[in-house]
């Protein structure tokens, strides 16, 4: 009998977890996998992620959320992740750290609405999707300073990511963000006007197997110790 696909994204997963050292409970690629299955078919009713991504959806978006989990800092409880769009990495950070609890954010309410429902779906009780502007006084003032973790995957420049977190975090808090491309400029402007706020930053090449040994797609997780 030919697997399903979402027996298919299950075997696939349980392969990168495998070689990329990450500890493969069956109940995390289950549901991981399950998630996958969720984004494609949604993804045909509302644009969640490109035409072009979708055949690589576990690879490019599910798969690499979780994978940088493994960089986390220490001592982190509740993360906030910014333009979550189709619940990247959040959805997959609550999968694989049911440890930490977290808000998943977007200003566009068809991507929150559909990311509720795979949250409903995946039965995960410690995360919340909301439909705001992080930076409007309403969401500030609800979730002003609640936060020891901001991430998002390349939505916004860094020296606009560590202005949404300000208001948001804790006395010490951390920055992680998937990037690609040249990152200097970036940081340079980034650290010219936070300088006081920024003690320390690191970058990781998320180089993974098979199909990214030396990390040809250029891809890195910035993690950014702030301190108010």
């Amino acid at each position: 009998m030919p697997l399903t696909k979402q027996q298919e994204f299950q075997k696939e997963l349980q392969n990168y977890f495998w070689e990329n050292g990450l500890t493969s409970e069956v109940t995390k690629t289950d549901r991981l996998a399950y998630f996958a299955h969720l984004v494609t078919e949604k993804n045909k009713e509302i644009n969640l992620i490109s035409k072009n991504d979708i055949e690589n959806v576990l690879e490019r978006h599910v798969f690499i959320s979780a994978y940088i989990t493994k960089f986390f800092p220490d001592k982190i409880s509740k993360f906030i992740d910014i333009g979550t769009g189709g619940g990247f990495p959040g959805i997959p950070i609550a999968i694989m750290r049911p440890d930490l609890r977290g808000i998943l954010v977007d200003s566009t309410a068809k991507k929150v609405d559909a990311v509720r429902e795979f949250i409903d779906k995946l039965k995960l009780s410690n995360i919340i999707a909301e439909n705001y502007r992080v930076e409007s006084d309403e969401f500030i003032e609800k979730y002003k300073e609640q936060f020891d973790m901001v991430v998002s995957r390349a939505t916004v420049p860094l020296i606009i990511l560590i202005r949404y977190a300000l208001p948001l975090v804790k006395e010490k808090a951390y920055v992680v963000s998937v990037k690609g491309g040249d990152l200097n400029e970036e940081f340079a402007k980034a650290e010219m006007k936070y300088k006081t706020n920024i003690k320390k930053s690191t970058v990781y090449e998320l180089a993974y197997k098979p199909n990214n040994p030396r990390n040809e797609k250029g891809k890195k997780l910035i993690v950014i110790e702030l301190q108010k």
